[in-house]
C-alpha cells in the first residue's frame, strides 16, 4: 500500500506480472475510487463544455461518455478526462485523482456568465473498473442491463448487488470491459460480488502496478508523465479529439496555428534493444546529444520488452530511428517504433 494523492492505493495484490497478465488473458478488478467526478449541469452546459473542451459534446446524448481534456489558451492540457452526458443538460466530467482540485477550481474560474451549475461529487462516487476478455462473461450475470448489446463510450444505470450504479464500456487498459459508479454508501457490496463472480474465470484484483503497465502497453497516456501544461493534443498523437469545426474553445486558435505551421515536435514510442528498463525522466539521446527524457517507461509483461516513451523533434521521428537511453550512467540503445505498443484483436 501507498499514499497515493491522499489515497491509500493498493501497489500490487498477487503480484504486478501476474495482474497484468491476468487482465489481457482473462479479467481484472481495480477499484479507481480516487478518480475525481465533477458534476456540470444548466441551460448553458453544452456551450458551456463545448467552450472548455475541444473535442465536440453536442455528439454526446443521454447516456453516452467522450474522451477530451481541459486546455489552456495555449492548447497545452490542464488534465484529460472522460465527459458522460447524464441527462439534457446534465454532464458528469471523470478527471485524474491528482487534478481533481485542479480541474475543479479551472472550471470555476472560467464559469462567467455561462448559466450552469458546478460541483465538486467526488467524495459521494464510488469506482471500479472490470477490464479484460471474460469481463463480459462476469459482469452480465449480475445485472439486468444487456451489456453486449452496450457499445464502446457507451452507458446506462442498472444495479448491481440491489444498488444503483452507471456502468460504461469504457477502460483505461486497451482490453474491452466496463466502468462502474455508484453514489450507494455500501459500494464493497458490489466489488465482493464481481469478485465472486469472476472467481471461475480468473479473475483477480488489480493494484497501481498493472494498472501502469497495462496503460503503457496500449499507450493510453498519463497527465503529469507523458502529458501536462507544456503539451499539445497535437504533440501527443492526440489530434483527433480536436474539433475544430464546432467553433471557439479555449485554446482553439493556438491549436489551430500549430496545425498550419506544423508541429516541431510529437510523442514516440520506442523500445530497448539492448539491456535495461526505461524509467520516467531517463535522459533520451541522438546521434550522442541529449534531446528530451522519457515520459513513461517499463517492462512490457506481455510483449516482454522494455518499452516507452518521450518526446522527440520531428526531424528525428522516424520508426526505426536509432536512439538511446542513459541507465546507470551508460546509453543503452534503443529504437523508434510503431505506437500503440500492444492493440487487442477484436473478437
Amino acid at each position: 500500500m501507498i499514499e497515493f494523492f491522499g489515497w491509500d492505493m493498493p501497489v500490487e495484490f498477487k503480484g504486478i506480472i501476474d495482474e497484468h497478465m491476468a487482465v489481457r488473458k482473462k479479467a481484472g478488478l481495480f477499484d479507481v475510487s480516487h478518480m475525481g467526478e465533477i458534476s456540470v449541469k444548466g441551460p448553458e452546459a453544452l456551450k458551456f463544455l463545448q467552450y472548455l473542451t475541444p473535442n465536440d459534446v453536442s455528439r454526446l446524448f443521454p447516456i453516452k461518455a467522450q474522451y477530451t481534456a481541459l486546455t489552456t489558451v495555449k492548447g497545452t492540457f490542464v488534465d484529460d478526462l472522460l465527459i458522460y452526458c447524464l441527462g439534457e443538460s446534465d454532464y458528469l466530467l471523470v478527471v485524474n485523482a491528482a487534478n481533481t482540485e485542479k480541474d475543479y477550481e479551472w472550471i470555476l474560474s472560467h464559469k462567467g456568465e455561462f448559466n450552469v451549475w458546478i460541483e465538486n461529487e467526488s467524495d459521494h462516487y464510488t469506482q471500479m473498473a472490470l477490464q479484460g476478455p471474460k469481463a463480459l462473461d462476469i459482469l452480465n450475470p449480475l445485472t439486468e442491463l444487456k451489456l453486449e448489446e452496450m457499445k464502446m463510450f457507451g452507458a446506462a444505470w442498472g444495479s448491481i448487488a440491489g444498488e444503483e450504479v452507471l456502468i460504461s464500456r469504457t477502460g483505461y487498459t486497451g482490453e474491452d470491459g466496463f466502468e462502474i459508479y455508484t453514489l450507494s454508501l455500501k459500494p464493497e457490496r458490489i466489488y465482493n460480488l464481481i469478485l465472486k463472480s469472476g472467481k471461475p474465470f480468473g479473475l483477480l484484483p488489480i493494484g497501481l502496478g498493472a494498472r501502469d503497465t497495462l496503460r503503457l502497453e496500449a499507450t493510453l497516456l498519463l497527465y503529469g508523465n507523458d502529458i501536462d501544461d507544456t503539451t499539445t493534443a497535437l504533440e501527443a498523437g492526440l489530434g483527433w479529439l480536436v474539433k475544430f469545426k464546432k467553433g471557439d474553445f479555449l485554446g482553439s486558435k493556438a491549436l489551430l496555428t500549430q496545425k498550419k505551421k506544423g508541429v516541431k515536435r510529437k510523442i514516440v514510442g520506442f523500445e530497448i534493444t539492448g539491456r535495461g528498463i526505461a524509467r520516467s525522466h531517463y535522459p533520451v539521446y541522438v546521434h550522442g546529444e541529449k534531446l528530451s527524457d522519457v515520459t513513461s517507461g517499463t517492462y512490457s509483461p506481455y510483449l516482454k520488452k522494455s518499452i516507452g516513451l518521450t518526446y522527440l523533434p520531428i526531424e528525428h521521428s522516424d520508426e526505426g530511428t536509432d536512439i538511446a537511453i542513459e541507465i546507470r550512467e551508460k546509453q543503452i540503445p534503443a529504437k523508434i517504433i510503431p505506437l500503440p505498443f500492444y492493440k487487442r484483436e477484436k473478437s
